[in-house]
């Protein structure tokens, strides 16, 4: 892609989101793996992917879809061998695309050496590295994340005879970050990997780091600065080396994790408050929620900051920052038969606007047109099914079906093909993507549709988005460049 000058490669790059286990069986056993991912590359180059982000692919037991990891330095067998990995970094890099890995840092699997090391002996050189307590009483009224199969965040270990503290599930215990040797082993991860080609990091479930009385746990003074520490490190040894921050917070918390500009945190952050607007927006064919959501969180960014946009991902579609009303609503309107799952809609982008490709298409190029990096999810190019009769997360990750894949590749009409033209085109004017952004007023006759203009930061190309949120219109005018 083109970049601009003084500007980071991340900035405006168009990441997708390749869920390796679902996304391409190489070598025939029913499971995703790298082979796969090495077939499949110049498929991304071609539909236009400037930057791939790899979920975990860590050694796990694969409780949480790898997010339990037993191993940091080791890839899972079933996906390959490190060496394949590095091939992949190498390729991709060949073919102009950048690759992002997720670095787990609240927690691990039970199975990780560490925690075995420091359930056996509490006062040898791992026994503080997670967070034990002789009873289940500490850290009250602290939220269950996955409450609908965990009674508690504390789980009795009978080898070391105490509890020991977990966001996720019993299979996950939680780092101690106010142990130093945990801050070291953080640090030395990042670098066994930025030292085999990877260009940046997704932070897995932040804001969870630090334990506090008298706090809800979340995005605690103590987190943020073990983030300004991780992120001068990184600086310190490598070039361009973003930080992408998955906080699902209120705005005001979400800023903060990028940090200022004398400490700066994340380059990134996932834009949480935004994506449910988008939804909302093509049921109530009301702009001016989104409106005021976007001024609200593109209006004061610290200098290099950037929001990752996206419609859907691996998780559930998350309703936990809406008021119980809103949330309500959204239910209603997306999940009327399978209802709410942990706080979210267990369903991919296609069915959930019922694969009306008019409605795909608006809030995808609305999507691509706003300040930040767009982020798409593996599969949504080709218009992907899913399975909401599966347990927990498993419907969204289902494998992607390469024979639908080619046909739509094939098919002029296709989604995949206006989607790879939309990501090319916007490539060609890269000024427009990293440039202001002013939303213009809404017309009170006319709340349904939301203009904003982009301006080129020296003034050099212009152009206005506008869309229709109830006939679904949308494109570029006034274009000047």
């Amino acid at each position: 892609m083109k970049i601009l000058p003084n500007v980071k490669w991340y900035e405006s790059a168009v990441f997708y989101e390749l869920y390796t286990r679902s996304f391409r069986d190489g070598n025939g056993d029913g499971f995703g793996d790298f082979a796969g991912v090495l077939e499949k590359l110049n498929y991304l180059s071609k539909l236009g992917i400037d930057a791939i982000w790899f979920p975990p692919f860590y050694a796990s037991p694969l409780r949480d879809g790898g997010y339990d990891i037993s191993d940091y330095r080791a890839v899972d067998a079933r996906y390959g061998t490190i060496d394949e990995f590095e091939e992949i970094v190498a390729q991709a890099h060949a073919l102009g695309m950048h690759v992002m890995m997720d670095l787990v840092l609240n927690h691990t699997s039970e199975k990780h050496a560490w925690f075995e090391a420091s359930r056996r002996n509490p006062k040898g050189p791992y026994g503080d590295y997670y967070v034990w307590a002789d009873d289940n009483k500490g850290y009250a009224g602290t939220r269950i994340i996955f409450s609908q199969t965990e009674p508690s965040n504390w789980t009795y270990d009978e080898t070391r005879g105490q509890y020991y503290w977990h966001r996720f599930y019993k299979e996950q215990p939680d780092l101690n970050f106010d142990c130093p040797a945990v801050h070291d082993e953080v640090l030395a991860i990042a670098d066994f990997w930025a030292e085999k080609g990877v260009d940046g990091f997704r932070l897995d479930a932040i804001p969870f780091l630090y334990e506090r009385e008298g706090t809800n746990n979340e995005s605690l003074p103590q987190t943020h600065a073990f983030l300004v520490k991780l992120r001068k490190h990184l600086d310190t040894h490598y070039t361009d080396v973003p930080l992408l921050a998955e906080a699902t917070t209120p705005i005001a918390e979400n800023l903060k994790y990028f940090g200022t500009a004398d400490a700066p945190e994340c380059n990134m952050c996932f834009n949480f408050p935004l994506m449910t607007e988008f939804y909302a927006a093509l049921k109530t064919k009301d702009a001016r929620p989104f409106v005021r959501t976007a001024q609200a969180v593109f209006g004061n960014l610290p200098p290099g900051a950037v929001w990752s946009n996206f419609l859907r991902n691996h998780d559930f579609l998350t309703l936990e920052l809406l008021t119980p009303e809103d949330a309500e609503k959204m239910e209603q309107w997306y999940a009327p038969s399978e209802g709410v799952r942990n706080g979210g809609i267990a369903r991919r982008l296609a069915p959930l606007l019922d694969f009306d490709e008019r409605a795909l298409r608006a809030l995808t190029a609305l999507l691509l047109a706003l300040p930040g990096s767009p982020c798409l999810y593996y599969g949504d190019e080709i218009l992907m099914k899913d399975d909401p009769s599966l347990s927990d997360r498993d419907s969204v990750r289902l494998p992607l079906p390469w024979d639908e894949a080619d046909r739509a590749v094939a098919d002029p009409d296709s989604f995949w093909n206006w989607l790879s033209s939309t990501l090319h085109a916007r490539r060609e004017a890269p000024a427009l993507v990293t440039g202001d952004f002013e939303i213009l007023p809404i017309d009170t006759d006319k709340p349904e549709i939301l203009r904003f203009r982009r301006t080129a930061q020296n003034g050099g190309a212009a152009a206005i988005f506008k869309i229709n949120f109830k006939s679904l219109e949308f494109g570029w005018e006034k274009v000047h460049l």
